[in-house]
Order: C-alpha cells, then structure tokens, then sequence
C-alpha cells in the first residue's frame, strides 16, 4: 500500500481527456482509492517568426504550443493496480510520468 502520483501531459486535450478516463476506470476497477483527475495550467509556448528574411520586418507570424496537464494520485495502490497500469495503451502523444510516494 503506497500512493502513486500520475502526472499526464498532451498537446490535445481531447486525447488526454480519454487516456484520464481509461485510467481512472483501470484503477477503480481494482479496488483503489483515487484522487483526481486534476487539471494543471496550460503551459504555452509562443513563437514570433519573421515571414521573410531580408524584407518586411513588419510582417511576422506567430505560432503557440499548448501543452495541457493532469494529475492523478491513487491513494492505496495494490499489486493488482500495478498490474493494471501496466497493461493499458495509452495513445502514444501522451507523456506519463510516474512518481512513487511513501505514507
């Protein structure tokens, strides 16, 4: 029995919303107390790009990355949510990053 910190990170919200979804489903399933899925700020990445690179500095581009954030802690994992964890596919633009936390 230990607490799992989840922290899920996408360029598409619609795909990270479905991933939450998917593990949210796995860990209950087996039993485990959860808490989340809770929505981090949207980090955004923005880019000023001249058109042209010998002309007309007045005209520019810009272009922004939105990299969206959740987090979910399962509260008492077993071996059985391990295992579960284990198993899933997750579509692969998903960043997941696992961190193990003591009582």
């Amino acid at each position: 029995m230990e607490k799992i910190r989840l922290k899920l990170k996408a360029y598409d919200h619609n795909v990270l919303d479905r991933s939450v979804a998917a593990i949210v489903e796995a860990v209950k399933r087996t039993g485990a107390e959860i808490k989340g899925p809770i929505p981090l700020p949207t980090k955004i990445r923005r880019y000023t790009v001249l058109r042209s690179p010998h002309i007309n500095k007045d005209s520019r581009e810009q272009f922004e990355i939105r990299v969206h954030t959740r987090m979910i802690d399962i509260v008492s994992a077993t071996g059985d949510t391990i295992d579960s964890l284990r198993n899933l596919d997750l579509a692969p633009e998903i960043n997941v990053e696992v961190r193990a936390m003591g009582k």
